[in-house]
């Protein structure tokens, strides 16, 4: 089915290993952006949020215990993986940013600020 291989062809926009991704929402909630990420099963010491000029990034970096390695699988599907998602807030505030990790899931408060203009009309001779 032709939709299966568009969905395909997508999916390793998300991620650097094109296997593992993370689910994300941006709810615009009045005077602030909300962000979560669901990450089960990651630390919060492997992921790291950035601002820079509006664009918002949420990336993840898995890494395996000692104690996982040392272990004899017979099947093993979770391991060391790495993915980044972003999303552009035009009106993000770089002050009064928080996140907070809890339960697997990533919650980001992105305030708002005044829009700014950065459009200038330019006359044309």
């Amino acid at each position: 089915w032709p939709f299966n291989a568009f969905d395909d062809f997508f999916a390793p926009l998300a991620t650097t290993d094109g296997d593992v991704a993370f689910k994300m929402n941006v709810e615009d909630a009045g005077d602030k952006y909300v962000v979560t990420a669901e990450l089960p099963g990651v630390k919060k010491d492997e992921v790291d949020v950035e601002l820079n000029e509006g664009r918002l990034s949420v990336s993840v970096d898995k890494k395996e215990s000692d104690e996982e390695k040392g272990k004899n699988y017979l099947h093993k599907e979770t391991g060391e993986w790495s993915a980044t998602r972003g999303v552009y807030l035009k009106d993000a505030a770089t002050e009064g940013l928080t996140a907070k990790m809890d339960g697997g899931v990533l919650t980001v408060n992105v305030p708002k600020q005044a829009e700014k203009t950065n459009v200038t009309k330019v006359a044309i001779d």
